[in-house]
């Protein structure tokens, strides 16, 4: 039996939180721990918190690796940098099916009680008359193979929409990027879900990094963590389409986090005490173990943290209005 071949990568996540007045008090949720799984071991992970703060670690319900933090002092900043040694499998492409019964074996074999969050709408994955309209106009239907059906999917995609730093937020519905023709990896994968499931097949949000190698169809730019669908077929169990890149996943996808959409799979999330707002920097490195550690700018990324500021408090005590 010959051993899969593998490669390993140096993975570096630094988020800098600061807000314009000083925090009296912080919570933070963080997935940034990557997966244990069969083409994906973790050698190494370090945590550290400026300021210094104790972690819980905790396992959610989707399997991801939480670590949950309180500061209970004032503080200007709060710095948050992962450190990940992890080694990926190469494994063989999903063979292709083409017989007019792909579907049905699908729709005979998948469990819809286990898969039930993974088939149904969630927060940011739905099906809408704008989608609709938008599947219409690209002529996207699902055809004889599922697998066929998603990667062309995804490649109508990658060729309709434009990669675009900054032109959605974390909490855009679909219909921005439908309307737009602008996003990022999260758009493109929310997209991409949605249709899947509308198809009936089982569909999930996968939060990571990927190693860039600037190969014909990546998108997405240095510096920034990444996303991409897993979806569950018959005979292959999931599998990763990159719809930014218009690509399968591969072994230079790391895996951190799994969820319904990125609202279960967001790095970071959290609570703040202060009466001003925040701004959030990010740095994401990946290098293979036998490379340089690439250059890489801080990117300005919308904070997912919620302001209890007294004004907040006041109205969050009076949900009816």
């Amino acid at each position: 039996m010959n051993t899969p071949a593998t490669r390993r990568f140096l993975v570096e996540h630094q988020s800098s939180f600061h807000y314009a007045e000083p925090a009296r008090g912080s919570m933070v949720l963080l997935r940034l721990q990557p997966q244990e799984n069969p083409d994906q071991r973790l050698l190494k992970y370090s945590l550290s918190i400026e300021p210094d703060a104790a972690t819980n670690a905790f396992e959610d319900a989707f399997g991801n690796t939480c670590h949950l933090f309180n500061i209970h002092r004032e503080h200007a900043h709060l710095t948050v940098l992962s450190r990940s040694l992890v080694e990926t499998s190469v494994k063989p492409p999903p063979e292709k099916h083409v017989d007019a019964d792909n579907w049905n074996t699908l729709a005979e074999t998948v469990d819809r009680v286990r898969y039930w969050e993974y088939l149904n709408p969630s927060r940011f994955v739905y099906m809408s008359s704008s989608l609709q309209a938008f599947m219409d106009e690209k002529d996207i239907r699902p055809g004889t193979c599922v697998l066929s059906a998603l990667l062309e999917t995804a490649s109508k995609l990658h060729a309709a929409f434009r990669y675009m730093p900054g032109s959605t937020k974390v909490d855009s519905p679909i219909e921005h990027i439908l309307e737009t023709g602008e996003g990022v990896c999260q758009d493109y994968t929310h997209v991409l879900l949605a249709i899947a499931r509308s198809w009936g097949i089982p569909s999930r949000y996968v939060s990571g990094y990927l190693h860039l190698l600037g190969a014909t169809g990546d998108q997405a730019p240095a510096g920034v963590s990444h996303s991409w669908g897993e979806f569950w077929l018959p005979d292959s169990g999931w599998v990763g389409i990159d719809p930014t890149n218009n690509s399968l996943a591969n072994d230079r996808h790391v895996r951190v986090a799994v969820g319904r959409d990125y609202a279960d799979a967001a790095p970071t999330r959290g609570t703040y005490f202060s009466g001003g707002t925040s701004t959030l920097e990010v740095t994401v490195t990946v290098a293979e173990s036998d490379e340089t550690v690439p250059k890489a700018t801080s990117q300005a990324e919308r904070t997912n943290f919620l302001n209890i500021s007294p004004v907040a408090r006041t109205l969050q005590a009076r949900p009816d209005q």
